[in-house]
């Protein structure tokens, strides 16, 4: 993945002129496009685009990009990354996840808020977006911690972070447990026109937990977090949200149960939307194997029944959107016995391939996937971006769908190489990733 890979240094002042994208296929999931054509930014927008734009040729003192019939679709948006800047910059930076996100095709990126610092006060929220303007890499939004210290009992401010810049407000990867407190928070955040995001896991039931719970964490001896810890939480919140009139989402479902509780939520048109990971449709508890902690993610890897079922739920709509739930850790945070190793695995780079597994398998189209990964998740947030729209900010990528390559993890830009599809083989990669019409990533064929 590493070999040629170029990162251009940010400019912001930098004067910038017109750029013609010309024999692209232009793709853009949120107005059903698909066709040849091209498109023109200038300066830091998308000026025009469209099947006829340089029919008559591109006019002079324009630059030209020939994307040679690859891919021109809106940057992607991923709405669940730990950053881990600042406070364990050891595990990764601002910059490595800019890097590892423009590496994969992401322009948009939403933090979640356990850094050291806790992202709980306005400070912060505007560190973590003005560190991330000034490299110029992949655009940061944060959420806010929901409580106070992620202690799940004080709601915080949530009124003046969300002026401050924060999208939305969860305690990343804690449960909010007490029904008391989740059910002012949406009361709260209602009043506010905010979002609260869950994960739905409960604790009690989660406790001591390394894996899905089942015959395979039997025969391995490992402790199991059970599929029920994740749809009790969610039947639990889905009458919160009906007392309230609040707005709920919640991250990364896993499991059957979850997606079966979700449709039968949103048919009664509550305020719920939701998400997931890759692992969760592309992976099962088997990955585990012999204690890989590679494999050890929370949630946990579930049964292929579960995986199945989240296939379902992306194709009918259930679920909105894919998240890469990028979770960077140290070697010495992996490298324990399996119930000692830290839960989590990155994803950035692995976000577009294996999402696109859902394409070459035929169980959705090219711009229903891209839509889970685009204009889906920036909706959800409140963001611009996600869509081809004249005068919108020119943040963009080019990747092949079809380009063939195995993950290996060692080989990948971020700084944390814990991922849970080392070794495995994929389809789609980023070959120039725009933001704010510039370009900030390319790859050179090999």
């Amino acid at each position: 993945m590493k070999k040629g890979a170029i990162w251009t240094a940010a400019r912001p002042n930098d004067p910038l002129g017109k750029t013609a994208y010309v024999n692209a296929r232009l793709l853009d999931p949120a107005t059903g496009l698909d066709a040849p054509g091209g498109l023109l930014t200038d300066g830091e927008d998308i000026a025009d685009f469209g099947p006829d734009l340089f029919k008559a040729g591109v006019p002079s003192g324009v630059e030209v990009v020939d994307c040679q019939g690859l891919c021109l679709a809106p940057g992607l948006v991923d709405m669940r990354v730990q950053i881990r800047e600042p406070g364990e910059e050891h595990k990764g930076t601002i910059q490595s996840a800019g890097q590892s996100a423009t590496a994969g095709g992401v322009t948009s990126m939403v933090c979640l808020p356990n850094t050291k610092p806790i992202i709980a006060d306005t400070s912060v929220v505007e560190f973590v977006a003005r560190r991330a303007r000034l490299l110029g890499l992949a655009k940061i939004y944060p959420y806010a911690a929901l409580t106070k210290n992620l202690e799940g009992r004080e709601i915080t401010e949530l009124g003046i972070l969300a002026e401050a810049g924060a999208v939305a407000f969860t305690d990343g990867e804690r449960a909010i447990a007490d029904a008391q407190v989740m059910r002012r928070a949406l009361i709260y955040a209602r009043n506010f026109g905010l979002t609260i995001v869950q994960h739905p896991e409960e604790p009690s039931l989660s406790k001591g937990g390394g894996m899905n719970a089942g015959e395979m964490s039997a025969r391995l001896g490992l402790g199991g977090v059970p599929a029920m810890a994740e749809v009790i939480m969610i039947e639990r919140d889905v009458r919160l949200v009906e007392m309230t009139g609040g707005r709920l989402h919640f991250a990364h479902i896993s499991t059957a149960m979850a997606v079966e509780a979700i449709a039968k939520a949103k048919a009664r048109g509550l305020k719920i939307t939701c998400d997931t990971a890759p692992p969760y449709f592309a992976l099962n508890e088997t990955s585990v194997g012999e204690y890989r902690t590679f494999a050890k993610l929370s949630p946990p890897l579930r049964s292929e029944e579960d995986r199945k079922a989240i296939v379902e739920g992306l194709k009918d709509g259930t679920i909105d959107a894919i998240a890469s739930d990028h979770a960077p850790h140290d070697e010495d945070s992996k490298r324990l016995p399996f119930m000692q190793a830290a839960a989590g695995g990155v994803g950035l780079e692995t976000l577009l391939p294996v999402a696109l597994d859902l394409y070459h398998n035929g169980h959705m189209s090219l711009l229903e996937v891209l839509a889970k990964i685009t204009h889906v998740p920036a909706d959800l947030m409140g963001l611009r971006a996600g869509r081809l729209e004249k005068g919108a900010r020119a943040d963009l990528i080019l990747f092949d769908p079809d380009y063939a390559w195995q993950v290996i993890a060692d080989d990948l830009i971020s700084k944390a190489k814990n991922s849970p599809f080392d070794g495995r083989p994929v389809q789609g990669i980023a070959f120039r990733t725009v933001i704010d019409g510039r370009t900030v990533f390319r790859r050179e064929a090999e």
